[in-house]
Parts: structure tokens; sequence; C-alpha cells
């Protein structure tokens, strides 16, 4: 389903739409390697400010050359504090404060290539929480190669401000003593948040087979996502309208979410007797020949499948 075929959040929801601040970003690697950031519907409206780090310096200059006024950028590398040693690869994207795991690579069409390493750099890492203005946030973006628990774990204040987090996760050792999927999804639960989707799953074929002579097509073997996490079903009746209707706008604008913004919207109707889940509803569907959006009148159905 695109989103962009549907009316931006404001229009879905207006009267909720007044309740909700200029939100606050932190992308941590903010390399612009993979094209726009999933925040650029939000910058465009004037919706968002955003404080991004990145420690390479021609990733760093190019975020200079093409930011807007409401973005700022650090050129420096988020972790736990310490030193590290920062893995120059041949491929910009396989940088990382951790050593290429060259064996599983070379599993993979391209890998061998792309996770070698051209040189190493000693850096110094801060933690999220040391930033000046980092704290609080309403969504963190971190795609920084294995190291995101790490910083997880270092940033207690600004994890506890969120409302979202996007992290770019692994199911294999990409990397020596990474942590995977598993490890990540499990810290951030203790933390009071939910796995809500994968954007994308992404998947390889293992060498040698190659289809369609495409090296980045995947066939069966998961490999590596961007998971989006949001605070637990349990945790919405601690969070105020206003944040309610930050998250909803979050989900609709950025991942087209529309039954968690929906009952998001729900949930802030209860409290206060407006009514935004239908007007969002109504919205929805004035799109021309597009899904067809209802409430469902409950009824015991005739099976589980």
């Amino acid at each position: 389903m695109s989103v962009t075929r549907y009316p931006v959040f404001a229009q879905c929801a207006p009267v909720a739409t007044r309740d909700v601040p200029r939100l606050k970003i932190i992308d941590v690697g903010a390399n612009p390697i993979d094209g726009v950031p999933p925040y650029r519907t939000l910058l465009d409206q004037n919706r968002c400010s955003v404080i991004g780090f990145e420690p390479d310096e021609a990733a760093f200059s190019r975020l200079q050359q093409i930011k807007s006024p409401h973005e700022t950028y650090h050129q420096t590398a988020v972790g736990d504090g310490r030193q590290h040693t920062l893995h120059m690869c041949a491929a910009g994207g396989m940088t990382s404060l951790l050593k290429p795991n060259a064996e599983l690579l070379a599993r993979f069409h391209g890998f061998s290539h792309w996770g070698k390493v051209l040189r190493t750099v000693p850096v110094p890492t801060v933690t999220l929480d040391s930033v000046p203005g980092a704290h609080p946030a309403d969504m963190l973006k971190i795609d920084i190669q294995g190291f995101e628990l790490e910083v997880f774990k270092h940033a207690p204040r600004v994890l506890d401000s969120l409302l979202l987090v996007q992290t770019e996760v692994e199911f294999l050792p990409l990397y020596h003593n990474q942590p995977l999927f598993s490890e990540v999804e499990l810290f951030l639960r203790s933390k009071g948040f939910m796995l809500h989707r994968f954007w994308p799953l992404k998947s390889r074929t293992l060498r040698p087979m190659l289809i369609n002579s495409d090296i980045y097509f995947g066939l069966s073997q998961v490999f590596d996502a961007d998971a989006i996490f949001i605070p637990a079903f349990d945790r919405w009746a601690s969070l105020s309208a206003a944040r309610l209707a930050s998250l909803a706008l979050l989900l609709h604008d950025l991942y087209g979410s529309f039954d968690l913004s929906y009952s998001l919207l729900l949930h802030i109707d209860q409290r206060t007797g407006g009514r935004d889940a239908p007007a969002y509803l109504a919205a929805l569907n004035s799109v021309p020949n597009a899904a067809r959006f209802e409430t469902a009148i409950e009824a015991a159905p005739e099976s589980a499948s």
C-alpha cells in the first residue's frame, strides 16, 4: 500500500494535529548513502527538527551541503562514551566500529569486496545522553552497522523519552561480536517497547547461486532489516494525548501504519470526547480507487485461519 496515495496526517486528523509540537528526531549514522530519510516528509511539512551524527568526513560534508535549516549534524561517532576503532570499508555503508566477519560475508555476493577494511581509525564516541539538546526526543533513527545496542544501553534518558525507534538489525553476524535482532528486541522490550514492523525485511541469495544475474536479488535467507519499535500497548495509558497524536502522526506519515494511527486516535477520542478517529477514517476513504477502511462489528470468527 503506497503511503503517498493518502493525505498526510495533518489533513486526516486536523484537530489532533494541533496538539502535536515540532517533533525532534535523532539520526545516528546519518550517511545519505541510502537516499531520502523516512522523515523527509516531516521536514517538508516543517513539522520536525533533526539532530544527526555522522563520523565519516565525506558523508558529513555531503550532509552539510544538502541540509535544511531544521537539520543540525555533528561529525561524531555515537556509542558508549569510550574510544573505539572505526573500520573504514571499501563500501561506506559497511564501515563500522566492529570488525567485519569476512568468513560470513564470503557466503554472499559482493560482501567480500564491500566489507574489505581499507584502514582503521581510532575514534572517540559520545553517548546520546551526553549530547546537549538530544533529550528529550520523539524519534530515533539509527544505522551504525551492528553497534546500535551499545548506543541504547548508554542512553537511558533519551531512550525513555522516545515514541519511536527505527533501528537497523541483522539476523546474521556480519561483524564480529555483533548483537543480532533477538538481542536488540529483548533489550528494547525490557524498556517498554514492542516491535511494530520491519521496514523492509531484506534477504540475500547464498553463493554460488545467482538469480537473473542480479547479486542484490534475495531469495530465502533473511539478512537484515530496519525494525520499527513503538511503546507497548500497556504504556499508552501513561502517554498524554499530545504524545499519542505525535506517535499517530509518525506512524501515518512515515510508514503508512493506518491501523495503529486509527487505534491511537480512538484512544485520544475516548479521553477527550473528540471525533478525530471518524474524521481520520473518512479521510482515508476519500482516496479514489483505494482500499476501503472500515470499523469492524465484532462477531465470533468461523476459524482462526
